[in-house]
């Protein structure tokens, strides 16, 4: 299940005409990255979220071939539609779920849910990319046996860090160095008993369900010490281009 409803109001120069997942990284969008990422490691059956203009979404998929490949259409009578390459060779299997422009992200998986027909399954952000090991999150879930898993990281600041005397004096500057401290990286694992502890549209997963599932010691994390980046802001869409461009997307694991 893939969380793509968010207007991504921190990136109006790309958002204001399109979603958040459809911005692109070397011509194919975030979402498209993704989604490669997870059936790298097999699991290819996904469940999309819509929200903040979903027909574009929809949009995509109903044109994915004709958008990635040359062709000739015969129009008239008998319309017909010649491919000239080889046709895509993803196998992604892909439900679009309206989830309502302004539901919040436990909202969204509550109302997408009856598309969920195994016992547990994955849950990420349309705007985030990573090295992540999905084989192995998928495994440390089943072997810890509570309901949610987690995957942790620990982030890199967005500034110099500063080590102070108490005149002022700088002892020690590090160039945006990465914390102590661990965060979501957004790639979870839940047991489909999560959804019945889910509310209504107004129901912030990352707020009352999860920290409801810590206080009951259903929620472990997955410690991840690789690659992950989150794509909120114009200058961090920049960023993941350039790695793209040089061939230095650590992502890239197909």
């Amino acid at each position: 299940m893939i969380l793509c409803g968010g207007q991504g109001t921190r990136m109006r120069e790309e958002t204001e005409y399109r979603p958040k997942p459809l911005v692109e990284i070397g011509g194919r969008p975030i979402l498209w990255h993704i989604m490669k990422m997870y059936a790298a490691h097999g699991f290819d059956d996904f469940v999309l979220c819509l929200g903040y203009k979903g027909r574009m979404i929809k949009e995509y998929f109903l044109q994915y071939h004709a958008m990635n490949h040359d062709f000739t259409i015969q129009l008239g009578n008998q319309q017909a539609i010649d491919f000239h390459q080889p046709l895509a060779t993803e196998s992604f299997s892909v439900t679009l779920a309206e989830t309502g422009d302004l539901t919040m992200t436990g909202g969204r998986i509550r109302r997408a849910a009856r598309y969920i027909d195994d016992d547990l399954f994955l849950v990420t952000y349309g705007d985030g990319v990573a090295d992540i090991d999905l084989t192995a999150l998928v495994a440390f879930h089943k072997q810890h046996g509570k309901l949610a898993t987690i995957t942790a990281m620990r982030p890199v600041s967005r500034f110099g860090m500063l080590d102070l005397e108490p005149n002022g004096l700088v002892k020690q500057f590090s160039e945006k160095p990465q914390s102590d401290a661990w965060a979501s990286a957004g790639f979870f694992v839940l047991d489909r008993r999560v959804i019945d502890r889910l509310g209504d549209d107004s129901c912030v997963f990352e707020q009352e369900p999860l920290q409801r599932l810590s206080q009951e010691g259903e929620l472990v994390a997955y410690q991840h010490d690789g690659f992950f980046f989150a794509m909120d802001t114009y200058r961090e869409y920049q960023y993941l281009n350039r790695l793209w461009d040089t061939n230095q997307a650590p992502w890239k694991v197909w």
